[in-house]
């Protein structure tokens, strides 16, 4: 399992609990919001470092010197 997979996995659980512990559904779509917009963020960090990855693996196969 990857440190993407776990970590999303935690924000899922997070929102989970939220949404059967906090009485009030103002505090409790707050929550919720913040914790989508956590889990997006790690999303596009490491969908960006892979991309990355990939570029950098692509111009070293074309200049083999470096």
């Amino acid at each position: 399992m990857s440190r993407l997979q776990v970590a999303l996995g935690v924000y899922a659980l997070l929102a989970v609990a939220a949404w059967f512990t906090l009485p009030e559904p103002r505090f409790r779509y707050l929550t919720i919001a913040f914790l989508a917009f956590f889990a997006l963020r790690v999303w596009t960090t490491s969908a960006r470092q892979k991309l990355k990855e990939r570029d950098e693996g692509a111009k070293d196969e074309k200049d083999p010197d470096k």
